[in-house]
């Protein structure tokens, strides 16, 4: 079985990737697991740049096929923004609920209707030739006035996604994997993976 290394030390995000590609006869490992313990600095302009970033320093250390994706949400109302900045929005050290916070007082006197958001998600793939390409997949919805559900983490509670009457963090996992931006983009990179014979 081939291995898969994640560049990621967030376990939500590594437990959705594992869920999605267990059809797949690939070993998902996480770079922790292989003894990659360092914070990466992400410092490109794109979800895509960072990626990249991210994906290469594992593949130099490793050799191995890597993948790293960059995510975050773009709030219209908020000229794009936190967009690359989603998991440092509320500074160094911040809870998923002080992220979320922040939002709300940002969006306090935004109506509803004027909550238009996305999440987007970009995957990079390095293959052990040192190939590589990328992928983006994105997810549609507004930011809802209260953080609601359970499931998910990070801006989940607050995603409403007026379709399904639900915010992402309500939603059962096979569906939000269908649905959600890095469902997308992990169907997208899956794709491109089988096309270039990796398995």
């Amino acid at each position: 079985m081939k291995k898969f290394i994640v560049a990621t030390k967030n376990k939500g995000k590594l437990r959705e990737i594992e869920e999605i590609l267990s059809g797949m006869n690939l070993e998902v490992v996480s770079m922790e697991q292989v003894g990659i313990d360092e914070d990466i600095e992400e410092y490109g302009s794109t979800f895509e740049e960072n990626a990249l970033i991210k994906a290469r320093e594992v593949h130099k250390i490793t050799g191995e096929l890597v993948m790293a994706d960059d995510s975050g949400l773009e709030v219209d109302a908020l000229s794009g923004a936190p967009g690359i900045y989603s998991s440092r929005f509320a500074g160094e050290g911040a809870s998923d609920a002080d992220r979320n916070n922040k939002l709300l007082e940002l969006l306090k006197d935004v109506p509803f209707e004027n909550r238009k958001a996305r999440f987007v998600c970009a995957i990079a793939v390095i293959l052990p030739d040192g190939n590589h390409f990328t992928v983006r997949g994105t997810f549609e919805g507004f930011i809802g006035i209260e953080p609601v559900g359970a499931n998910g983490f990070g801006y989940d509670p607050l995603f409403f996604l007026p379709e399904y009457n639900k915010t992402a963090a309500q939603l059962e996992a096979a569906k939000k994997h269908e649905i959600s931006h890095r469902g997308k983009a992990l169907n997208l990179m899956l794709a491109e993976l089988r096309e270039r014979l990796i398995q």
